[in-house]
């Protein structure tokens, strides 16, 4: 027989190269979604998709069609329930290292006047929801509340949330250095919430951060504790400098076990 009949079996460096590209991607895919409620739900894809193959082999005509017609059409579900990260994703892949490197230093400063401000706010037993935009943008939200064009500060920030102010049941969004709203409505988690002595604060956080890459600092006005919610998860009782370091993007800071509870929602 001829071996040139096989010689697709041998890989080129254009193979090579290829299959590296392929892997980096799914590999930069899963770090992505790693810690998100999409993960979860790409597993429960893959499980279809594995039962379907099983359903086709054993020849189970009526459980292979049904899933058939879920594939069919799933992709259009995919494009409702991921839409958060994929404006997410193309935002970050928009986004130039250049802008990145000047927006650091702008970070830092946001970072330690939130981080004193909530200090001060944990100190008298204030509650308080501070919403940080990212690459996703929280203007849908900024339209429920009052809009302001202020510098951040630990002193503006204490103020709004002072008892009976006119600002203080709501969230503040601060958008770059910016305090661009306040007293704005923020949705609810859609996920069952283990814990039942969170209250709507930590939920409204939690549900800003499964819609949006939003970093949500949260207040608690019954235990004086800080909480931050990102991804859908909840840290919580951390230290204003851990609320520092975890703003300012230096997230290895932080141990992953370390006042990182992902068992809130399920």
């Amino acid at each position: 027989m001829d071996i040139q009949h096989f010689r697709f079996l041998i890989p080129g460096w254009r193979d090579a190269i290829e299959i590296l590209l392929v892997a980096v991607i799914i590999y930069r895919v899963l770090l992505f979604l790693a810690g998100t409620r999409a993960l979860q739900i790409l597993v429960g894809l893959v499980i279809l998709g594995i039962a379907y193959f099983v359903a086709l082999a054993l020849k189970f005509n009526m459980i292979s069609t049904l899933l058939g017609f879920v594939f069919t059409y799933g992709a259009f579900a995919a494009i409702v329930v991921f839409q958060p990260e994929l404006r997410h994703a193309l935002a970050r892949l928009g986004r130039s290292r250049a802008v990145d490197f000047f927006a650091s230093g702008a970070e830092r400063e946001v970072a330690d006047e939130v981080a004193e401000a909530v200090e001060r706010l944990a100190r008298t037993g204030t509650g308080a929801i501070i919403a940080l935009e990212r690459d996703v943008s929280l203007s849908d939200f900024v339209e429920s509340g009052t809009a302001m064009r202020a510098a951040v500060s630990a002193d503006l920030l204490t103020t709004i949330f002072t008892p009976y102010s006119p600002l203080h049941d709501g969230a503040v969004i601060i958008r770059g250095e910016e305090i661009v709203a306040a007293g704005c409505v923020l949705p609810l988690t859609q996920f069952a919430v283990a814990d039942r002595s969170l209250g709507t604060r930590h939920r409204a956080a939690l549900g800003l951060s499964e819609e949006t890459d939003a970093i949500v600092v949260v207040v608690s006005e019954e235990t004086s504790t800080i909480s931050v919610a990102s991804r859908g998860l909840l840290r919580r009782e951390l230290s204003p400098a851990q609320v520092r370091e975890l703003l300012a993007g230096r997230r290895s800071a932080l141990p992953v076990a370390d006042g990182v509870d992902d068992t809130l929602t399920s």
